[in-house]
């Protein structure tokens, strides 16, 4: 396939060449002779669908993967990257999709880890890190304790600690993989200020993010990848969005390896409704979800919120506002201290996720590697595991477990080559389609969902939000959080704004004519 460059003259000299890259997984070919390159004091946005190869080319500049063939040149120098201390030796690093941080450490620890300012008897100055680590967290302004356990706390603050520890480094090329995908728009903002500062000062950022607003608020020039290649190569001033999106997707849309069809599919993964259909479903009045003075130990404070059959309620809020927390305690993840969960007119008693999935409720969570997914275990046994923890089976069949498999693959796009292939193995967006499509199995009555579509690109964020809108037109509950103002307005019949744990305010959609308006509600303007 031909790969084209814009010419640009008076260019910076290159930080970061990569030259022919080839990388196999099991005998597929997901790197094919990749040539990529990111000059000093430039935002280069990498882009492509989820599978095109982005977070394996990056992967190899951070030394996690060795290529097959091909070079890595640093200021001009063939440099063998063979691991992450190679990396950082060479003033690489990078903030991954996949947390990489350690839970039972505190924010500061992790943050600071590897360089931790020492005493003159050469003991770690505990009182010196602590006061770094919230000098480099007010510098992204951002409210966190850094004597906090990472553990408990949420996935919007995991991320921002990545990107504190990222930050924090003498690195000349600093990698961030969908460094956004759990922020709000201010965080990004303040993310985006602190990213331009490094730009200017020299520092070479590579940066990749299914998001195009941000692509072109932020970067300077632009890589498309599909299908392990280079497409092209171009400054974002002479780069459309819509030619963008069309060397993404191709001339036509690649189809999933085709499967063979159970005789007898699940409605929700057989044809989908049109749009239209979906959208103007019928639309029942009585709460299929009714909460009651909920109090949680995670600082959910007695909040009320009703759910319709038929209804989809996005749930916007500031990092710490609940979000959140109050899916997590309606599953049974964080346990619920006082007040009622009724679903269907019948109260259930939720003490931990069994009890949950047995009333019919569903989970999508923000950390889909820790919580969502088994990564060491194939598509087929992943796609399983709710009917097994539901009760509903006690055992495992082969060719059931094979057809549940097929189905959620062939339905939501699955980019993978056998029902056999470990989930840990699949790209982000893959693994988010697996979580999604595994619940939609089980049909649930009632479906949270908590950033369902980070990390996930274009076409398959437009095909996850049409499928919520099919499941509640089928009478369900759906509630979904996102940090992406925009996707709740398309999506939701109302958005609730949560404010200390509790239900700030209500609105319809149709009551905001732009992103901008609910922005301003979320910050109480």
């Amino acid at each position: 396939m031909q790969q084209t460059e814009t010419t640009e003259t008076a260019r910076p000299p290159v930080a970061v060449a990569m030259r022919g890259m080839k990388m196999s997984f099991a005998g597929v070919q997901v790197l094919k002779e990749v040539d990529f390159e990111v000059t000093r004091g430039e935002v280069h946005a990498l882009l492509g669908e989820n599978g095109a190869g982005k977070s394996t080319l990056m992967k190899i500049l951070e030394g996690v993967y060795t290529p097959d063939g091909g070079e890595v040149l640093i200021n001009g120098k063939p440099v063998p990257l063979e691991s992450g201390l190679d990396a950082k030796a060479n003033g690489i690093t990078m903030v991954f999709q996949e947390f990489s941080l350690i839970p039972t450490l505190t924010v500061a620890q992790n943050i600071l880890l590897g360089r931790e300012p020492r005493t003159s008897l050469g003991f770690i100055d505990e009182g010196m890190m602590i006061s770094q680590a919230r000098k480099i967290l007010a510098d992204l302004n951002v409210d966190l304790d850094p004597r906090s356990e990472m553990g408990p706390l949420a996935a919007s603050y995991w991320q921002i600690t990545e990107i504190a520890k990222a930050l924090s480094q003498d690195a000349n090329v600093l990698v961030l993989d969908e460094p956004t995908a759990s922020l709000t728009k201010d965080e990004t903002e303040t993310l985006f200020q602190r990213i331009r500062m490094l730009r200017d000062a020299g520092m070479s950022i590579v940066y990749i993010s299914h998001r195009m607003a941000e692509i072109y608020d932020i970067a300077d020039r632009i890589t498309v990848m599909r299908n392990g290649r280079r497409i092209r190569t171009g400054a974002v001033s002479d780069y459309p969005v819509g030619e963008v999106i069309a060397d993404m997707l191709g001339e036509q849309k690649e189809r999933a390896p085709k499967q063979h069809e159970s005789a007898a599919p699940n409605p929700l993964l057989s044809s989908p409704a049109s749009s239209a259909q979906a959208l103007d479903g019928p639309r029942q009045t009585r709460p299929l979800l009714q909460i009651r003075d909920l109090h949680s130990a995670n600082g959910i404070s007695g909040l009320d919120l009703d759910v319709r059959a038929g209804e989809v309620v996005g749930l916007a809020g500031l990092m710490g506002s609940g979000r959140s927390e109050l899916v997590r305690a309606i599953f049974g993840i964080d346990r619920i201290t006082n007040g009622t969960v009724c679903v269907g007119g019948q109260d259930v008693k939720i003490q931990n996720p069994r009890d949950a999935i047995r009333a019919g409720i569903a989970l999508v969570p923000e950390d889909r590697r820790m919580e969502g997914l088994v990564l060491d275990h194939s598509v087929e046994t992943n796609s399983e595991l709710p009917l097994i923890a539901s009760g509903r089976r006690n055992w495992i069949s082969t060719g059931e477990t094979l057809r549940c498999a097929q189905h959620v693959i062939k339905r939501l796009d699955v980019r993978t080559s056998s029902t056999g292939k470990a989930v840990g193995l699949l790209s982000g967006g893959n693994q988010q389609k697996i979580v999604i499509g595994k619940w939609l199995l089980m049909e649930p009555k009632v479906f949270l969902l908590d950033e369902p579509t980070a990390g996930i690109d274009i076409g398959a964020k437009k095909e996850i939000m049409r499928i919520l809108r099919q499941f509640a037109a089928s009478g369900k509950a759906v509630i979904v959080i996102s940090s992406e103002l925009e996707e709740l307005l398309e999506v939701s019949d109302r958005i609730v704004v949560l404010r200390n744990g509790r239900v700030d305010d209500t609105y319809r959609g149709h009551q905001f004519t732009s992103e901008e308006a609910l922005h301003r509600a979320v910050q109480g303007v």
